[in-house]
């Protein structure tokens, strides 16, 4: 997702700064460059050997004679992007108010200056971001182009974005944005048909190919719906995966396939594109009020379901949808006829199929099957995504349904 973006780390005198370490780690395993920039403050808190370490650059810890914020952030400065994470309440007023008088503030001015995209992530104690002037320092900050990532309220504290979060903010700042101003609808997940109030049917789906779609689509300037189903099977906003650390997506909770089809058809509404990703339930079944009782043979009937992308295309009969065709053939072939029969009815932009066997991996293969060729895929499904929404950005700006 950042495969080979310079970023400019400043690390400011909150405690989350103890969390700096792994971010940059972080941003270096998604192919960043990462250079620490540090207040006096923050040093206080963490050490620069350790930014040192996880950067594997040397750390900026005063402004001197060689003039270290325009060499990174001022005009054809090293830095892509200043990220300054995590942020406090002092530093982002004196960033409103054009005070340069730590490492960290005088390359945001710099950067500013120069146009270099600016990436905020405060954190601090709650009573702090409610205060009057830190929120009118961050809503001038913002109208001047920088872009913050909103903390968590927990436990009385805004405490620091999560590092997803940050990383999609980051690659939404730092690369382009052919998908500016558009609205992108994405199913993902598994959907389950009750059987009673205990048991449901489910599939293999982890969700993870939807996510990545979401995530590569927002990166590249989209404003993206989720409708997620199960992961696992607990809904996506639920336990660890608060709302607030979905960033990149408003999300929407559902659980069976019908609400899967009315909420996502419902989302479409004035979108620029479908991308149905969401392995849904093709049978449901009339659900027992009471729990099944054991140890007896019992049969169930099962009822076929809609598809969902034709019922997206009868409402909208020219919006672009891309479809996934799941197969276990293993033959590229079947898979490619399989993607294009779908592909014809549908009226789709394009298919990708894909064997079920990557269902819950972290890599895949798949074949982008388009009306006239087919591509092939190999490698991470967070690399697909980014496929997918390059594909998804010259079908919009094309015209092409």
């Amino acid at each position: 997702m950042l495969e080979g973006v310079n970023v400019a780390l400043g690390v400011t005198g909150s405690i989350a700064a103890v969390k700096t370490v792994e971010l940059a780690h972080e941003l270096r395993r998604r192919g960043a460059n990462v250079r620490g920039v540090m207040t006096g403050s923050a040093r206080g808190i963490v050490h620069p050997w350790a930014v040192e370490f996880a950067t594997d650059n040397p750390v900026v810890t005063e402004i001197t004679g060689q003039v270290e914020h325009v060499e990174l952030c001022g005009y054809d400065g090293w830095a892509d992007v200043l990220l300054i994470a995590p942020a406090t309440a002092n530093t982002v007023g004196k960033i409103a108010g054009a005070v340069d008088d730590t490492p960290v503030t005088t390359c945001a001015t710099t950067a500013l200056g120069s146009g270099t995209p600016v990436v905020i992530a405060p954190a601090m104690h709650e009573p702090m971001y409610d205060h009057p002037g830190v929120l009118e320092a961050i809503e001038t900050v913002e109208g001047w182009g920088v872009d913050f990532v909103s903390p968590r309220i927990e436990e009385g504290k805004a405490k620091i974005a999560s590092e997803e979060s940050i990383v999609c903010e980051v690659a939404r700042a730092a690369g382009e944005r052919p998908l500016e101003g558009t609205r992108i609808v994405i199913t993902s997940g598994a959907t389950g048909e009750a059987i009673d109030p205990v048991r449901i049917l489910t599939n293999r789906s982890s969700g993870k190919m939807g996510r990545a779609v979401a995530k590569a689509c927002y990166a590249r300037g989209a404003d993206v719906t989720l409708v997620h189903g199960f992961v696992g099977p607990q809904p996506l906003s639920s336990g660890p995966s608060a709302p607030a650390d979905v960033a990149y997506a408003d999300v929407v909770d559902v659980e069976s396939a019908a609400e899967m089809h009315e909420t996502t058809v419902d989302a479409c509404e004035g979108a620029d594109a479908l991308v149905s990703v969401a392995a849904i339930s093709d049978y449901t079944v009339e659900e027992s009020p009471e729990k099944i009782r054991s140890g007896q043979d019992r049969s169930l009937d099962l009822e076929p379901t809609p598809k969902l992308i034709d019922e997206a295309r009868d409402r909208y009969p020219d919006l672009p949808i891309v479809g996934f065709k799941t197969e276990t053939s293993g033959d590229d072939g079947a898979m490619i006829d399989a993607a294009r029969s779908t592909l014809e009815r549908a009226g789709l932009a394009f298919v990708v199929a894909n064997d079920a066997s990557v269902m819950g991996e972290d890599r895949t293969r798949a074949l982008l099957v388009h009306e006239a060729d087919a591509a092939r895929y190999e490698g991470t499904k967070g690399g697909l995504g980014g496929e997918i929404a390059d594909s998804l950005a010259v079908v919009i700006g094309d015209g092409v349904s």
